[in-house]
């Protein structure tokens, strides 16, 4: 359906959040970049020493596997914390400390893990079974880990021998090698844990291709070259540097002036400037997590208490609640805001995730029907909505597109500003009507819901509660086969859609800037720019 024309000339004069560097005076959005698989097929030699300067575009919270929620901070580990298991560059898992993928016993409560021999730690500390089991027990039991739900089922880790450990689980859950190939399956020197437990963030010791140096907070991270990596041959760059830099339009004008080499998350109105400079290349990855808006429903004490009454309009009213989805022009918002970089859907996993039943299909806008909607509700108009935005230029710009879109079918939307955290803080606390937010996604589809829409889950920031929600996830995570996780999940993605505890706006694309000169960086669906290999072009 086109937008009305009442529409798209209120859109046309907000200001743009972010202007975008270069380019002519075409309105097509510009082509999205090549992915990573092409990129850097390039094969070029890469020369041996150097630093890489990479911006990063907000700073990482306490670089502790066990207990950091940042997607930047993700982004510091996959170089310097292994896991057990990773992805690659089609997002299958294969083995990264563990010697193979795991074994499974046929009720799906026992798990083995064989172990990569002869590895160090980058403090020279032998990496073997015991290290393996004081590393996953503090993930899933230390009172402080946010690691505890990706590890719930777990009940024992027991050392079989130096290289195998075994993990008695208290339910068959085929996720968890997933979990083990994220933050949930880092494992951390010993000796560094003994040393200090609290404070392990301040100076984190794993096994990786780059070793903890130093973090000046708010500006730098660096990391060196680890002299014990079991790899240590494909290693090439001598040191890391990870430089803060925030605002958008800065990192790129600092990848333009060769101050950095590599910028993280490009907003997608500076993409196009960074493509058409002579110097540089942009790379996309991402594509797992989304973003959305989230309504609260339930979310009366907090997202890990028994839901309860929500005392503002859109919670009240599912008919509303439906009203302000059909209000909503996903393909226009991916354009308006985000240059059509993004992946515009309605649904947590993604469109070409093998766990996406093909029935599964979005609204178009229909305005009359939002009309109507809202007419029947009986509520007056406009109806009030406060929306909760973070501060930053785009998610204000993306407030400002909603706020416009419903005003048509007769909602009042106000917009409320906060630093991205207190954001989260409001969401996992209830105290919002309705707020912008996302997650960066998962390889297993169970990482995108569970977690995130079942009943007291913590970051469930709606509230939503239902039994159509949580028994096929719960299922699902049981499963073993492929098509019958897909069914399952697909009934759960119904229920929630018919809920409308989130409104899904978009799979988010993320863009790596880059100079020509560097080679060999990896850059996955994970969003995760892995330097392992990396280095300046021979």
């Amino acid at each position: 359906m086109t937008p009305s024309p009442r529409l798209v000339a209120a859109l046309a004069v907000l200001p743009l959040a972010l202007a975008a560097c270069g380019g002519g005076g075409s309105s097509s959005a510009p082509a999205a970049p090549p992915s990573i698989a092409d990129a850097s097929a390039d094969e070029r030699p890469v020369k041996g020493g150097g630093t890489l300067n990479v911006a990063l575009s907000a700073d990482p919270d306490a670089l502790d596997p066990s207990i950091s929620t940042t997607l930047v901070g993700r982004e510091v580990f996959v170089n310097m914390c292994e896991k057990l298991y990773d992805i690659d560059a089609q997002s299958t898992l294969i083995p990264q400390l563990a010697s193979a993928l795991p074994e499974i016993s046929g009720d799906g409560k026992e798990v083995t893990v064989k172990l990569r021999e002869g590895v160090k730690f980058n403090d020279g500390t032998a990496f073997d079974a015991e290290a393996v089991k004081k590393s996953l027990d503090r993930h899933r039991t230390w009172e402080k880990s946010a690691r505890q739900a990706d590890l719930a089922a777990v009940s024992k880790v027991t050392v079989v021998d130096p290289t195998t450990v075994k993990l008695t689980l208290t339910r068959a859950f085929t996720p968890l090698t997933a979990q083990l190939a994220d933050r949930a399956g880092m494992i951390m020197s010993p000796k560094a844990l003994d040393a200090g437990n609290d404070t392990f963030g301040a100076n984190p010791v794993c096994v990786g291709p780059f070793t903890f140096t130093s973090r000046t907070s708010g500006s730098e991270i660096v990391l060196d070259k680890a002299p014990d990596y079991y790899d240590a041959a494909k290693v090439k760059l001598d040191k890391l540097v990870y430089k803060i830099i925030v605002d958008p339009n800065v990192r790129a004008a600092n990848l333009k002036s060769g101050d950095v080499q590599v910028g993280d998350n490009l907003a997608t109105t500076t993409v196009k400037g960074v493509q058409s400079d002579p110097n540089l290349t942009v790379v996309s990855g991402g594509g797992l997590g989304y973003y959305g808006i989230t309504i609260n429903t339930g979310n009366a004490n907090g997202s890990t208490e028994k839901p309860g009454t929500v005392d503002t309009a859109l919670a009240k009213s599912p008919q509303l609640r439906e009203a302000f989805e059909l209000a909503l022009d996903r393909d226009v918002i991916n354009k308006t805001v985000y240059n059509g970089l993004h992946e515009a859907d309605c649904f947590p996993v993604p469109l070409d995730s093998p766990y996406r039943a093909k029935d599964l299909r979005c609204p178009k806008r229909d305005l009359a029907r939002a009309k109507q909607l809202v007419q029947e509700s009986g509520v007056p108009t406009p109806v009030p909505v406060t929306l909760t935005s973070p501060n930053d230029a785009t998610n204000v710009r993306l407030a400002q597109v909603i706020q416009q879109m419903t005003k048509e079918a007769g909602f009042n939307v106000s917009v409320q500003t906060a630093e991205f955290v207190s954001t989260l803080e409001q969401g996992k606390s209830g105290k919002f009507d309705v707020v912008l937010n996302g997650w960066s996604g998962r390889v297993d589809p169970d990482g995108n819901l569970t977690n995130l829409i079942t009943t007291r889950g913590s970051n469930n920031y709606s509230g939503m509660s239902d039994p159509g929600i949580d028994e096929p996830i719960a299922q699902a995570a049981a499963e073993s086969d492929p098509a019958k996780r897909a069914e399952l999940y697909a009934a759960t993605m119904k229920k929630a859609a018919e809920l409308r505890g989130v409104l899904y706006l978009y799979h988010n694309k993320y863009y790596l800037g880059m100079s020509k000169k560097v080679a060999g960086v990896q850059y996955f669906k994970d969003g995760l720019p892995r330097f392992v290999t990396a280095g300046f072009a021979a």
